[in-house]
C-alpha cells in the first residue's frame, strides 16, 4: 500500500513538471525576441517601402504624359504619407486589433500597448506593424494607375483615406488577423493576392469606370513619355519585392528562402512570356511589356510564394505572362475601358491567377508545402480560393463603388476639361515636370 501511494506521489509529481518545466511540450513558452528574424525584417520593411517611393512612383510617371508626371509623383508621396498616419490611428487596429471574424475592432488606435518590450512572435510589435503599413501603402498607391492624368488631388486623397479604413483594413483582417473569416476557412494568401492585388486592381476598375475615360480615348495617341523611368521603377518594384514575399514570412528562416526563390523565378519567367506574347502577336518585343511581365510575375506568385515550389513558379510565371498580356491587350481593347495604366490586367487578373494557382502548386505532390489545416486536396484548396476571390471582389468592387458615387456627388471627382487638357501638372501642382 506504502509502495502504491509513493508511486501516485511520484507520477502526480512527474506530471506536474511535464507540464510547467519550461521547454516541455506543453509547456507555455513566452515569445522571445530573434536578433536575426528582427534584422531581416528590418531590411525587409524598407524594401517594400521603396517598391512604393520611388520604385512604383517612377513606374507609374514613366508611363503617363510629360504634363502629367509630376501629378503621379505627388499622389504616390501623399499616399505614403496620409496612409501612414491613417495606419497608426486607425488601419493597425483595425487590421490586426482583435479576434472577430470581419474586424480587429479599435483596442490599438494610436498603437494602444504597442511598446518597445512588445513582440509579434520573434520580432518588435513596432516591426511588425510598420512591415504591415509598408502594404498599407503600396495598396492604395497601385489604385492610382488606373484613373491616371483625370482625378482631383483633393477628391484623390479622401477617397484614399475612406478605401483604406473601410476596404484594406477589413479584408486584411479577413485573411491575416487573429479570428479573421477568411483565414480561419483555409486560404492561402502568403503576402497578399487577395489582399493587396485582386484588392488594389478591383478598385482600380471600379475608379476608371466611375471616372470615364480620358479625353481623346482611344482614338488620341496617349504614348508614355519615358520608358526609362518605368523601367527603372520596374526594377525597384522586382528587388523591393523580396521583401514584399520574403518578409510575410517574419523570420530569417528556410521557408523565407524559398520565397525568395519562387519570386524571382515566377518574375523572370513572367517577364519572358509577355515578351514573346508580344513578338509573336505584335512582331517586336518592348520595354514596355517585358516590365509589365515582371511585375505580372510578381504579382501572381504572391500569394504562393510561402507555399509552392520552383516547378509551381515556373507554372505560375507562365500563366501570368500570358493571362495579364491578353488582359492588357486584347480584353481591354474589346470591352474599352480606359484602365490608364493597366491596374486591373495585371494586379487583379495577375493576383486571380496566382491565387487560384496557389491551391494547385501547394500540393506536397507537385513539390509545394501543403495545405494545412483540414483541406486534404487540390480541389478542395482551390474552391476556398475561388471563395475568397469572389469574397474579395464583391466587397471591394461594391465598397468603392459607394465611396466614389458618394464623393463625386459631394465634391466631384473629376478635373474639368481645361485643366485635363493642360495637365495635372500645372492645374493641380502649378509645376512643369517636362524635363523628367
Amino acid at each position: 500500500m506504502m509502495i502504491t501511494n509513493l508511486f501516485k506521489k511520484l507520477a502526480s509529481l512527474a506530471v506536474a513538471g511535464f507540464i510547467l518545466l519550461p521547454g516541455l511540450a506543453l509547456a507555455e513558452e513566452a515569445p522571445t525576441l530573434n536578433s536575426g528574424d528582427t534584422a531581416w525584417m528590418l531590411t525587409a520593411t524598407a524594401l517594400v517601402l521603396f517598391m512604393t517611393i520611388p520604385g512604383l512612383s517612377l513606374f507609374y510617371a514613366g508611363m503617363v504624359r510629360s504634363k502629367n508626371v509630376l501629378s503621379i509623383l505627388m499622389q504616390c508621396f501623399a499616399i505614403a504619407s496620409v496612409m501612414t498616419i491613417l495606419w497608426v490611428v486607425f488601419g493597425y487596429s483595425i487590421a490586426f486589433g482583435g479576434e472577430g471574424a470581419f474586424w480587429g475592432g479599435l483596442d490599438k488606435m494610436f498603437l494602444k500597448g504597442v511598446g518597445v518590450d512588445s513582440l509579434s512572435g520573434t520580432i518588435p510589435e513596432t516591426v511588425f506593424m510598420t512591415f504591415q503599413m509598408t502594404f498599407a501603402i503600396i495598396t492604395p498607391a497601385l489604385i492610382v494607375g488606373a484613373f491616371a492624368e483625370r482625378m482631383k488631388f483633393s477628391a484623390m486623397l479622401i477617397f484614399m483615406t475612406l478605401w483604406l479604413l473601410v476596404v484594406y483594413a477589413p479584408i486584411t483582417h479577413w485573411v491575416w488577423g487573429d479570428g479573421g473569416w477568411l483565414g480561419g476557412k483555409g486560404i492561402l494568401d502568403f503576402a497578399g493576392g487577395t489582399v493587396v492585388h485582386i484588392n488594389a486592381g478591383i478598385a482600380g476598375l471600379v475608379a476608371a469606370l466611375v471616372l470615364g475615360k480620358r479625353r481623346g480615348y482611344p482614338t488620341t495617341a496617349m504614348p508614355p513619355h519615358n520608358l526609362g523611368l518605368t523601367m527603372i521603377g520596374a526594377a525597384m518594384l522586382w528587388v523591393g519585392w523580396f521583401g514584399f514575399n520574403a518578409g510575410s514570412e517574419l523570420a530569417a528562416d528556410g521557408v523565407a528562402g524559398m520565397a525568395m526563390a519562387v519570386t524571382q523565378i515566377a518574375a523572370a519567367t513572367a517577364a519572358v512570356t509577355w515578351m514573346f506574347s508580344e513578338w509573336i502577336s505584335h512582331g517586336k518585343p518592348s520595354v514596355l511589356g517585358i516590365a509589365s511581365g515582371a511585375v505580372s510575375g510578381l504579382v501572381a506568385i504572391t500569394p504562393a510564394s510561402g507555399a509552392v515550389g520552383p516547378m509551381g513558379a515556373l507554372a505560375i510565371g507562365l500563366a501570368a505572362g500570358l493571362g495579364c498580356f491578353l488582359a492588357s491587350t486584347k480584353i481591354k481593347r474589346a470591352f474599352g475601358y480606359d484602365d490608364a495604366l493597366d491596374v486591373f490586367g495585371v494586379h487583379a487578373i495577375g493576383g486571380i491567377i496566382g491565387a487560384l494557382l496557389t491551391g494547385v502548386f501547394a500540393a506536397t505532390a507537385l513539390g509545394g508545402a501543403g495545405f494545412g489545416g483540414e483541406i486534404k486536396s487540390i480541389g478542395e484548396q482551390v474552391g476556398v480560393q475561388f471563395y475568397g476571390i469572389i469574397a474579395t471582389i464583391f466587397y471591394t468592387g461594391i465598397v468603392t463603388l459607394v465611396i466614389l458615387k458618394v464623393l463625386d456627388m459631394v465634391m466631384g471627382l473629376r478635373v474639368n476639361e481645361d485643366q485635363e487638357t493642360e495637365g495635372l501638372d500645372i492645374a493641380l501642382h502649378d509645376e512643369r515636370g517636362y524635363n523628367l
